[in-house]
Parts: structure tokens; C-alpha cells; sequence
């Protein structure tokens, strides 16, 4: 299936609901049956039939479908939020008594799942330096039971073999599961370089427009299934249909929204990598990038998220920078139409008791900027990322 044919047409049947363009919002909790055979026969089957919307819900259905094909996987579950769609998978993978290798510096609250949750339940994990495969084979232990990536991470974009690892881990028996959420489908397919499962935020590029917290989980049949008649309806982290609607909107535009923030992203990277108030800068197309050519061969594109150092040793220097900015915007998120900034020196001001979150800054990194490109016009970016930058004291 093309990928246009998956955005506009698969399982979109508009015959059925009255020929209109864009498909329904079934904004139910609860379907009915004709009789107590037919109640009975969909119970069996609660993964694909429509009996409670907990479990099922016809648009989000439609939506199942189209990311499941999007990922070259025979399925997908939508739920609540990245978080939930991680937290899920990797609890319906390990047992108390298991153990987790998972590469080092995770989105923060994965991290937290592995380091403070789980051990609470006998479930132990250790985090190593994803950037050489044969790290991933040192950490297994006998009772290894998941490999965690997220290639590439989002704040630094360390990247991981993808296929490397996938194998290291598929002659063992162990389930291997993947972020990607950093490159969606249209840019990197890991269930094609063997990965089990392949999760996103689908806050992020997929939704497309800031405006939903959703997560994302495919894979085969088989694991799919588990995890839905395991943690997806025991703990309940479901999408609601209207969001999932706007999800199927969000997905009609992704390769026209990710082309035009890639493209705006590669112009800013120039500027960035020639302007002496910068000291390097972090993107994995880059060719400064020390993984650029693992970058290449296992990503088709590179998306509008990008970070720079200041070339500063003053905390104050990088939050002038990040205030002088016009036309970026403060936020944590990405992917949506906007342009972002997040500057590293934002957790230098934490309080004593906020300071206890997963991954406060260090010393050597608080003059980390992320940018997040949007749709605006690169000309505007570039000009505000200029002023800002010549701004800052050398």
C-alpha cells in the first residue's frame, strides 16, 4: 500500500456512513446487540469487534489501521498518551524477577518507569551507551526479558543500530521495542530491521497540530493482542474517539508537514554551524554528526528537530538567548505547526523538591538549546535566530 492510499483511503469504508469525506466521531461508551448470540459472539472477539469502547471504538479503528500499515505492522493500539503506550509494552513484557537493558538517556519519563517504578515489582534494568550494539550484548543477562531503544533519542540524537541490535536480541528470545517517535513512520521503519514494537508520541508529528496527547503502539498480531488483553484494558489508558479523529486529520498532512519542517530545519542547521555563538550543534543529518552515516542508512529523512550548545559559560547568557527569541515559542513538546525553543538552563532553576525529577542538567550541558522547526516561513526563523545570536556575549 502507498502511503497515500493509508492517509485518505484505508479502512475509511464512507459507504457506510453516508459517503462523507472525512469519517464519524462514534462518540459512545456502549454498543447494542440484537440478541444474546450476537452479544456473545463479539465478547469472543473483543480486539476487533465493537462492544465497549474501552476495548473498540469504530473511528479508532480506522486510525488502528492506518498507523498499523504506516509502520509495515499487522497491528496497533492507540492509547492515551506516550507515556501509556511505553508503559504498557513494557509491562506486558516483563515479570517480577525480569530484567530490562535499555539505552542510556531515554525520554525522562521512560527513564523514571525503569528506575523508580519497576524495581518496585522485582523488575531491574540497566542503561548503557546505545551508540555500539556490542554494549546491548554485554548488559543481557539469563533473565533479560526486553530491550528498550529510542533511536534517535530527542534532546542530543544519539542513534542506535537498529538492525544490530534487533538481531543481538532475536537470538535470545528477548522482545525489543523502539521509540520512534523522533522520525515516525514515513522516516524510519524499525519493524522492517526487526524490531518488535515500535512506539511513538503521538502528540508529536502524527497529531501534527498541539492540540492531543496520544501514544501510539504496533506490532505483530500475536503481541498486540497480548498487551490489549493484558494492560491496554486492565489499566484503561484509551484514546477517546474525538481524538482519535483528530489524529486521522493530523495524519492527512504528516508527509506535507514533515517535508516542510525537515527542509526549514537544514537551512537553520547552516546557519547555526557557521554563526560563532555556537559551539556545535546536534542533528543527525548533519555530516558533524559522529553517527551521520548510520543516520543515512537507517533514516529516509530527518524531521525539524534539531539542538545547538551556546558558545557561553553563563546560565544567564543561554535564558537571554531563548527570552530574545520573537518568533519561537517556549514549550517542551514538537512536532506540531509551531517553532519551539527548550533550553537546557530551564532545570537550573528548579526548586530543592522539583529538583528530584529524572535527568536535571549537568554542568556540562546547560547550554543545550532545543529547537523544534514549524511551518512558518524559514525566512522568519532564520532573522529571529540571527538577532537572538548576535545577541549573546563572546
Amino acid at each position: 500500500m502507498d502511503v497515500s492510499y493509508i492517509l485518505n483511503e484505508l479502512g475509511e469504508d464512507r459507504d457506510q456512513y453516508f459517503n462523507a469525506v472525512a469519517p464519524p466521531i462514534i462518540q459512545t461508551s456502549n454498543f447494542t446487540f440484537p440478541n444474546v448470540a450476537a452479544m456473545r459472539a463479539d465478547l469472543q472477539y473483543e480486539h476487533d469487534r465493537h462492544f465497549y469502547t474501552r476495548g473498540n471504538n469504530p473511528t479508532v479503528k480506522i486510525l488502528r489501521q492506518k498507523l498499523a500499515a504506516l509502520e509495515g505492522a499487522e497491528d496497533a493500539l492507540v492509547l492515551a498518551s506516550g507515556s501509556a503506550a511505553i508503559g504498557s509494552a513494557v509491562l506486558a513484557n516483563v515479570a517480577q524477577g525480569d530484567h530490562i537493558v535499555s539505552v542510556a538517556k531515554p525520554y525522562s519519563w521512560t527513564e523514571r518507569l525503569m528506575r523508580d517504578y519497576l524495581p518496585r515489582f522485582g523488575v531491574t534494568t540497566t542503561f548503557v551507551d546505545g551508540t555500539d550494539p556490542a554494549n546491548f550484548e554485554r548488559a543481557i543477562q539469563t533473565n533479560t526479558k526486553v530491550i528498550y531503544l529510542e533511536s534517535p533519542n530527542s534532546f542530543t540524537f544519539e542513534l542506535q543500530d537498529i538492525a544490530a541490535v534487533a538481531q543481538i536480541a532475536r537470538l535470545r528470545g528477548i522482545v525489543t521495542m523502539i521509540d520512534n517517535s523522533y522520525s515516525t513512520p514515513l522516516y524510519q521503519r524499525p519493524i522492517e530491521l526487526g524490531i518488535d514494537i515500535s512506539l511513538h508520541s503521538a502528540s508529536k508529528y502524527i497529531g501534527g497540530h498541539s492540540d492531543l496527547v496520544a501514544g501510539v503502539l504496533c506490532g505483530s498480531k500475536a503481541m498486540i493482542n497480548k498487551i490489549f488483553y493484558g494492560e491496554y484494558m486492565t489499566l484503561g489508558g484509551i484514546i477517546s474517539p474525538q481524538n482519535a479523529w483528530l489524529m486521522i486529520r493530523g495524519l492527512r498532512t504528516l508527509p506535507l508537514r514533515l517535508e516542510r519542517s525537515s527542509q526549514s530545519a537544514r537551512q537553520i542547521v547552516a546557519l547555526l554551524e557557521s554563526h560563532p555563538a555556537v559551539r556545535r550543534v546536534y542533528y543527525p543529518f548533519s555530516e558533524t554528526h559522529p553517527q551521520h552515516a548510520l543516520a543515512r542508512r537507517q533514516m529516509s529523512g530527518c524531521g525539524g528537530l534539531l539542538t545547538f550548545s551556546l558558545n557561553t559559560d553563563q546560565i544567564k547568557a543561554v535564558d537571554t538567548f531563548a527570552d530574545s527569541l520573537r518568533r519561537f515559542i517556549l514549550g517542551v513538546s514538537w512536532g506540531g505547526h509551531e517553532s519551539l525553543v527548550f533550553p537546557a538552563s530551564v532545570g537550573f532553576a528548579l526548586s530543592d523538591e522539583a529538583s528530584q525529577e529524572p535527568n536535571p542538567p549537568t554542568r556540562s550541558d546547560f547550554n543545550l538549546v532545543r529547537l523544534y522547526i514549524g511551518l512558518e516561513d524559514p525566512d522568519v526563523l532564520l532573522a529571529d535566530l540571527n538577532q537572538a545570536l548576535d545577541g549573546v556575549p563572546l
